[in-house]
């Protein structure tokens, strides 16, 4: 059995959970409009991490040229786009969409892009 000291301790503890978890429920519509997006962006960045995740000697040359050196800046590759065709075929280039294509966002990471000439 539990001293009477334990057991008034137990008994505020779940208290005050419960008045915590109704100040939550009672000023959810404040706070939870700014969840969404940020849960978002952190199951992304948990699922698909980015090559710039990877330790320095793995990352692929592409993914190297992108992360931040503390001096002076190199030019950054082109960043790859989506193009959606009318047929349903997807491509992916680094430059604009051809003509007859939508222009989608990138969801995820591309990891391979054929080299600049």
């Amino acid at each position: 059995m539990r001293s009477p000291r334990e057991r008034a301790l137990w008994s505020i503890l779940a208290v005050l959970v419960l008045a915590a978890a109704a100040a939550a429920w009672w000023t959810a519509e404040q706070w939870l409009p700014h969840l969404g997006p940020w849960t978002e962006r952190a199951y992304s960045a948990i699922t698909r991490p980015g090559p710039a995740s990877l330790p320095p000697g793995k990352q692929p040359p592409a993914a190297q040229a992108r992360a931040p050196h503390g001096g002076a800046s190199a030019p950054l590759a082109p960043e790859p786009r989506k193009c959606v065709h009318g047929d349903g075929r997807t491509t992916y280039t680094d430059g604009p969409c051809p003509q007859g294509s939508r222009e989608r966002p990138v969801d995820g990471a591309v990891t391979s892009l054929p080299r600049a000439p």
